[in-house]
């Protein structure tokens, strides 16, 4: 995503592999059936028969702005350009019990693959992929185990897609720093590795920029918080406005649809937000820029080499793991004018910068289980 704009040009065959509804409608095109549906006992419905491209939705909406909305735009892509039938599924209920339900839905509709999420599949996988060996799944942001964390078990049936939040959030807490921030916030929606990922990239950048200006200790300040929610809250909307009252100028929201309260507060302050997994930037002209990964090229690639190995993952993908970062494009800013709404940090800074992540000059520590080591910047955890 080196130029970030909204196009990509990756493919998973080139990627390094390691072994992590409301009411239903039904659409027709020229190109395919679409088709979605609240899952329940009752979902197999002769609505979504026949459907062989299923995507399974974790806590939130196909229309999130988010992590849903980004991997489902994949699906579209792959399915609108090849007269595939998809549809999407979305469980009665935050439980893996639910999900499985969701995807046994999917599977007896005529999912021949089925496409999920979030790391929040991660247990739900482990039981279903051995439980049907002629069905395909691809986990985003994830790798199954059985809840334990103890026991990960990737089957031949599986492809998994993790990406480098840490350098995503990097990027951006680099680009904070750089544009004239010193006040910063990180709000994640829950405790999670990939949510940490961010908001540890985000300090790591924003120290990489503080040491590049020659800024002295202190000089940049970060809240740090995990709401424990991936949905517009009351008590994290008032708790942003105490934030932007005290003179935070930037807040990273990091969890899908909480953004919604973030924005809400910095619209009362005439604060800054900074979006995540794909480019926020029509949610609000506070939107400064997004923190991104490639969800929506790196479905619709994985689905192209499903279907063009007779609808089997190739044996490079078969029960592996594609971790995408700066390397392959599978993170990044978006660079486009709509996009880029900076004040002072330009595009060929960004691009710099980049380079340096994609070539290996610059490593940014994707560990969490500690804190990252600052000496400039002064982070409150917790706050």
């Amino acid at each position: 995503m080196k130029k970030l704009l909204g196009l990509f040009t990756l493919s998973l065959f080139a990627f390094a592999l390691i072994g992590c509804g409301g009411e239903t409608t039904t659409q027709s095109t020229t190109a395919s059936t679409t088709a979605s549906t609240t899952a329940s006992t009752t979902a197999s419905t002769t609505e979504t028969q026949g459907f062989e491209i299923a995507l399974v939705t974790d806590v939130g909406n196909i229309d999130d702005k988010s992590f849903n909305e980004g991997s489902w735009n994949g699906v579209v892509q792959f399915a609108e350009a090849n007269g595939k039938t998809y549809a999407y599924y979305r469980p009665t209920e935050d439980s893996n019990a639910a999900r499985i339900e969701a995807i046994e839905a999917a599977i007896n509709n005529g999912a021949k693959i089925v496409v999920c999420p979030g790391f929040m599949f991660e247990t739900a996988i482990h039981t279903v992929q051995s439980q049907y060996p002629n069905v395909h799944f691809l986990l985003l942001d994830g790798v199954p185990h059985p809840g334990d964390f103890t026991n990960f078990e990737t089957t031949d049936n599986t492809h998994n897609v993790l990406y480098q939040e840490e350098q995503a959030g990097f990027l951006a807490g680099y680009a904070a720093v750089m544009d004239g921030h010193r006040e910063l916030g990180f709000v994640g929606g829950m405790d999670v590795p990939a949510v940490i990922r961010f908001g540890f990239g985000f300090v790591q950048g924003a120290e990489y920029a503080a040491e590049e200006l020659g800024l002295s200790a202190g000089a940049v300040n970060i809240k740090y918080h995990y709401a424990g929610v991936f949905w517009p809250d009351p008590d994290l909307e008032t708790k942003m406005d105490l934030w932007y009252a005290m003179g935070t100028e930037i807040v990273f929201a990091c969890g899908g649809a909480l953004y919604v309260s973030v924005v809400a507060a910095a619209e009362r302050a005439d604060g800054l937000v900074i979006g995540v997994d794909v480019d926020q930037k029509a949610e609000s002209d506070l939107i400064i820029t997004s923190a991104m990964k490639g969800l929506t090229v790196s479905v619709a690639d994985a689905l192209a080499a499903f279907y063009a190995n007779e609808m089997a993952w190739p044996a490079s993908m078969a029960g592996q793991t594609a971790v995408l970062g700066a390397e392959n494009d599978g993170i990044g800013l978006p660079t486009n004018t709509e996009a880029w709404r900076f004040d002072s940090f330009t595009v060929a800074q960004y691009n710099t910068i980049f380079d340096k992540l994609a070539d290996g000059t610059i490593v940014v520590n994707p560990a969490i289980d500690a804190n990252p080591t600052v000496t400039l910047v002064t982070v409150n955890y917790g706050a």
